[in-house]
């Protein structure tokens, strides 16, 4: 059994708008914290609960574009905090090669390794592996100037990361402006089909990595498995946005792959109680919290992670 929270500081929260509705699918999608500033009226929020089955229909009404899709979701930086915090320790031999970079041709393939090495490079200076956070930003760059997204990864990034290769926090600063900038380019420039196939890359990996690092000697109660549980909803918004691009050829051949690893997400069984919103008066901090229970027998996980790790060596290929 789960406790999620999300601080979501004094907001009048009938009033969801498609932000706040992001911030709802990180609590129950990844399980990830999200803090936000305080302030305005300190007038007491009333205790509220919100149905979540509502709610999901009411995201995806009002989410209509890809762009607005893309940022639901975890970005490889979070992917590989919320692995962190379950425990796992770093495990080099799981990333992809950074050797690997040279061979990779087709919008399909540099945009799926422009995620992979993203989410490489997130773990690496997560863990504090400079020699290997600066290999693989290079790695990153070269698939994002195999794609045209020019200054998304410059010279100048690099010179930065190398730099601060001991300041932890201004690495993961410069990390998730590497993944901002190029998602933010692709969609500015009307390429959300790349934009997607970016993001599968990315959280791909980010579950490939997961799944391996989960100690099968202690699967009960495992807090990595409960973080790749929690993935049953992220990969309903994955293929929401892999089915606004499905125009394009190489999307249309990862939503199928995708729709092959929900059918497996789908055998898990997840059940969430209302979310309940208590105020702190002295912090001025409204928290709404959740019990989750999931259950994921070994076998299910097992048939999950053979997927995912199919999936990801034919993406590395």
């Amino acid at each position: 059994m789960k406790n999620n929270t999300l601080k979501a500081g004094i907001m009048n929260i009938r009033f969801l708008t498609s932000k706040k509705f992001r911030g709802l699918i990180l609590l129950f999608g990844v399980a990830f914290i999200v803090g936000c500033g305080s302030g305005g009226d300190k007038e007491k929020v009333p205790e509220v609960s919100i149905d979540m089955d509502e709610i999901n229909q009411e995201l995806f009404d009002n989410i209509s574009d890809a762009k607005q899709i893309f940022y639901s979701l975890p970005s490889p930086l979070e992917t590989a905090m919320l692995v962190r915090s379950a425990g796992a320790e770093y495990d080099e031999e799981l990333l992809n090669p950074v050797d690997n970079a040279g061979k990779y041709t087709g919008q399909r393939k540099l945009a799926l390794n422009l995620g992979i090495y993203t989410c490489d490079l997130s773990f690496a200076s997560l863990y504090d592996q400079t020699q290997a956070s600066i290999s693989y930003m290079n790695a990153a760059k070269r698939m994002a100037d195999g794609l045209g997204i020019l200054d998304a990864i410059d010279d100048r990034t690099i010179e930065r990361l190398e730099e601060n290769v001991n300041n932890r926090e201004v690495l993961l600063d410069i990390v998730s402006e590497t993944f901002m900038n190029s998602s933010s380019f692709l969609e500015e420039n009307d390429r959300p089909a790349i934009a997607a196939i970016v993001l599968v890359g990315g959280w791909m990996e980010g579950l490939y990595i997961a799944t391996e690092l989960v100690n099968k000697g202690t699967f009960e109660g495992n807090k990595l498995v409960e973080r790749i549980t929690d993935q049953k909803l992220s990969i309903n918004i994955v293929i929401k946005l892999l089915e606004e691009n499905q125009d394009n050829s190489d999307v249309a051949g990862i939503l199928t792959e995708v729709n092959e690893l929900k059918a497996i997400f789908d055998k898990i069984t997840v059940e969430t109680s209302e979310i309940e919103a208590s105020y702190d008066e002295e912090t001025n901090v409204t928290t709404l919290k959740s019990q989750t229970s999931s259950s994921m027998s070994p076998e299910i996980f097992a048939e999950l992670s053979e997927k995912v790790k199919s999936l990801r060596n034919t993406y590395i290929l």
